[in-house]
């Protein structure tokens, strides 16, 4: 089992073997099922990844509060037309929101990291698979390197929203996707691991204030945001921008980062925009 990023590319360097398939074998040694049965077990998943994405597309999702009812085919139906970053961002988006409001209303969805997270990884394989079209053999594969990344956070760190705020779902998450998308582009391993360090530097801090408590406001807002912020992290490591701090040393920040934020920051509805006025008030309308 690679302990870390650094530990995961002297592996690779001796193998000559990608992060994907150091990964895969690793899966192997720890479950002890065949590859061509996890491949299609990733495969199954992100299926459930690309159901979510564009489930809620064309048909709104009742979720609970209506706080995120038809966001999704809400920024859908704008990225059909005239827009400002262009359809091809404005449709990741889009998918994003589709996931998230999948989760919220209780659908099926694939936690990637976790629940409040769903709609970044999901939303750039597809996205980045559709457009640049990417073979599903491929994508299955950009999906395990993103697994990988995860993998590092969740032994180095946490991916929870209550032990390290946002940074640590959402911003996992979009670390995660920049990664496959590197990998999707022909980037190299080195390369995948610079945008994955990117796109967390780029969130540090974010905190997790979930208006009423509940899994769908900032959340859905972060999904979007945070499916973009992977396709710029991405961008930067592919133009060759040099990341100066390794990305173990991205994952130990974060995780003291995460430390030094209060209770109120962490998952808790006690602060950020969950405490404003018009937080309140929703909490109040929804539960009384």
């Amino acid at each position: 089992m690679y302990k870390n990023a650094q530990d995961l590319m002297r592996q690779c360097a001796e193998s000559g073997k990608r992060i994907w398939e150091i990964a895969l074998e690793n899966e192997m040694k720890l479950t002890g099922v065949s590859r061509e049965k996890i491949i299609e077990n990733f495969g199954v998943r992100l299926e459930i990844m690309f159901s979510s994405a564009r489930k809620a597309l064309k048909e709104k999702q009742r979720t609970k509060g209506g706080l995120i009812d038809g966001v999704a085919a809400t920024q859908y139906s704008y990225s059909q037309g005239e827009t400002l970053r262009g359809n091809y961002i404005n449709y990741i988006m889009s998918l994003a929101y589709s996931c998230s409001e999948v989760n919220a209303s209780m659908g099926k969805i694939c936690a990637s990291p976790t629940a409040g997270s769903c709609g970044i990884l999901p939303a750039v394989l597809l996205g980045v698979m559709e457009s640049k079209n990417v073979s599903r053999e491929k994508t299955i594969e950009a999906l395990i390197t993103a697994s990988a990344v995860g993998a590092i956070y969740t032994k180095n760190a946490t991916v929870a929203g209550a032990d390290g705020g946002c940074q640590a779902e959402c911003g996992v998450a979009s670390s995660m996707a920049a990664a496959a998308a590197v990998y999707m582009m022909g980037g190299d391993d080195e390369k995948c691991l610079d945008a994955a360090g990117f796109a967390m530097i780029n969130v540090m801090g974010l905190v997790c204030d979930p208006v009423a408590g509940l899994v769908a406001l900032p959340c859905a807002q972060r999904n979007a945001s945070g499916a973009v912020n992977a396709t710029i992290a991405a961008d930067m490591a592919l133009a060759g921008q040099i990341a100066h701090i390794p990305f173990d040393q991205v994952v130990d920040a974060m995780f003291k980062v995460g430390k030094m934020l209060p209770p109120q920051l962490r998952e808790t509805a006690k602060g950020g925009i969950a405490s404003t006025p018009v937080g309140k008030a929703i909490m109040k309308e929804i539960f009384g």
